[in-house]
């Protein structure tokens, strides 16, 4: 009898007692920092399709890795899924991933959101855009460093550089541009700052909205989340850098354990993630842009139309965290 399948939704916790051992290879383990709202979805599809009972432990991405090292070979987890190339990146360090060879996961992912042996690879693509309210619409800025200049004096909204999706848009600045442009362009948002940072994207864009500011920087999805709650209608999307590099693109993704006893099937569900089932629902049901070429989009990103992609490869993103922070400190972007 085909009975769908339950999640074990988890609680993170240090402390949890350990998980059973005993090997089965009708269970995945996953280890995530997604939103469980968020994955749950895509994977009941998977547990669904194929029987596989899935074990979702989520938490803090940092606070997952720790958990990761201190369990060793006997962590239950069969794969690492998180959001940030950098995250990726740094997992990568850790050396808990399984390097792995799949024509499916080649074919599907293209090469700069790959891990370049094979550790991880990206599942969802994460456009960090510049958003503007009305009054900022009038004469929209074209690029990230038109964002420093004078005409944005008290009108400009960030989130703090101290989160991680800040820190890969500065480490793609650095990959870029020179260490003296990348400095004049924070330090000109530090100027421009029209009060002080927020701990979120959402916090920012509602600040726009208000005419607190009149443009910040955020990923587009938590955008196309406000609009779908028809909320934002004075609100804008502007692609920067169409001209040169391309908009900063950052990524969702994950990989399969060394440690893991069931690494077939742990295989099995990435390639099945980055398949047009699983990249059609990132787009609608977390707004985000799928990797997978030539999907169908949610109409609200339809209505943003097509824009140019920075193509950098996104493990430069880990690269040059150190250096991105240190960048931001130097300039008081706090």
């Amino acid at each position: 009898m085909n009975l769908p399948k339950l999640y074990q939704i988890l609680a993170f916790s240090l402390f949890l007692t350990a998980c059973d051992q005993s090997v089965n290879q009708d269970t995945l383990t996953v280890y995530t920092s997604r939103q469980p709202q968020l994955i749950e979805p895509i994977l009941d599809k998977y547990a669904e399709a194929t029987g596989i009972d899935i074990v979702l432990l989520s938490g803090n991405a940092q606070q997952l890795l720790e958990r990761i090292e201190v369990e060793g070979i006997n962590s239950p987890a069969d794969l690492f899924i998180t959001v940030d190339a950098g995250v990726l990146w740094q997992a990568s360090q850790a050396n808990i991933f399984e390097p792995i060879s799949s024509s499916i996961l080649t074919n599907n992912i293209p090469k700069n959101f790959r891990d370049p042996e094979g550790k991880w690879f990206g599942l969802s693509k994460r456009i960090r855009a510049i958003v503007v309210n009305d009054k900022g619409n009038q004469a929209p800025p074209k690029s990230y460093h038109e964002l420093a200049e004078k005409e944005w004096k008290n009108r400009l909204c960030l989130r703090t550089s101290a989160k991680v999706y800040n820190q890969s848009l500065i480490a793609s600045m650095l990959f870029r541009l020179s260490e003296e442009e990348t400095h004049k362009i924070l330090s000109g948002w530090s100027n421009n700052l029209a009060t002080k940072v927020f701990s979120s994207d959402t916090l920012a864009l509602k600040a726009v909205q208000s005419g607190q500011c009149d443009a910040t920087i955020v990923n587009s999805y938590y955008l196309g989340r406000l609009i779908d709650q028809q909320i934002g209608n004075n609100l804008s999307i502007i692609w920067p850098d169409q001209e040169s590099f391309g908009v900063h693109v950052n990524i969702s993704g994950g990989g399969v354990l060394k440690t893991s006893n069931n690494k077939a099937e742990a295989v099995k569900l990435l390639e099945w993630l980055s398949g047009k089932e699983a990249q059609k629902d990132y787009a609608f049901v977390n707004l985000e842009y799928p990797v997978l070429q030539d999907q169908e989009l949610h109409p609200i990103l339809k209505s943003w139309g097509n824009f140019k992609e920075d193509t950098m490869p996104v493990h430069q993103l880990g690269v040059l965290q150190r250096q991105a922070v240190l960048a931001a400190r130097k300039a008081d972007y706090n």
